[in-house]
């Protein structure tokens, strides 16, 4: 789907979604009438300083206002900008602070979602749609946290290792199969039905209830067989922290 056809699906009572330099803004009514706030990255933007400036000030803007409208942040970026300008400028800062925002906005009570719809990869990725509550995609996204050719300068291995390492675990391999299953990818959304109604149920689900909603990406892990450790590991430090406090 193109970005017009997924907004459109979206909000087909129209929007005020606006594209700068490849960034994304705006607003848009959810089906019970309410507001949703949009940021984003289209046409494999890669993002460096000031992308994740100007996304990060968005979110603050949303924060700054009040009330509780959640957040859409919806993805097709390239990898954080290789630049020596951004590396020099400490692009990693701004990658993180983007993602405190979106943590600190979530912690405020507006609920963060991300869509996946084109590729993204690495630093842009883990800052964005891997910094909301909960992420979903639509079928054809190329999701990666880092390429196999990448993680083989990194680890030294030789990328035919990978690649077989890679078949039989997910957190080796990059695409949305196994972000899926490793529960990074909360669902894929059907492109044919509407987008705003399976949108909406997510955020249902916490409209309803009082708590605030657990990270639940292990789980999802352990259940689709591609993490079945973390959940375990995850209650081991939950459980010395207690115990430490």
């Amino acid at each position: 789907m193109t970005l017009a056809e997924i907004l459109a699906s979206l909000f087909p009572q129209g929007h005020s979604v606006v594209i700068e330099g490849g960034l994304l803004s705006g607003w848009g009514p959810r089906t019970d009438g309410t507001k949703i706030a949009v940021i984003g990255v289209d046409g494999r933007t890669a993002v460096g300083i000031d992308e994740a400036a100007w996304l990060s000030r968005k979110v603050l803007e949303v924060i700054r206002a009040g009330g509780n409208q959640p957040i859409l942040v919806l993805l097709d970026s390239d990898s954080q900008r290789m630049s020596k300008r951004d590396e020099m400028l400490g692009l990693s800062e701004y990658l993180a602070h983007l993602a405190k925002c979106l943590t600190v906005a979530n912690a405020q009570g507006h609920a963060t979602v991300g869509l996946l719809y084109g590729h993204t990869a690495a630093g842009a990725f883990i800052a964005t749609a891997l910094s909301t509550r909960s992420l979903l995609a639509l079928p054809g996204a190329e999701p990666m946290v880092m390429d196999l050719p990448s993680m083989s300068r990194v680890t030294k291995l030789p990328i035919d290792v990978l690649e077989e390492m890679s078949k039989s675990t997910p957190v080796f391999a990059p695409g949305l199969d196994n972000l899926m299953q490793t529960g990074a990818v909360a669902s894929v959304l059907d492109p044919a039905q509407s987008l705003a109604e399976q949108v909406d149920e997510v955020l249902k689900a916490w409209d309803d209830t009082d708590e605030e909603p657990l990270d639940l990406r292990d789980q999802l892990g352990k259940a689709r067989d591609g993490r079945p450790k973390a959940a375990e590991i995850a209650r081991e430090v939950y459980e010395l922290a207690g115990q430490a406090l």
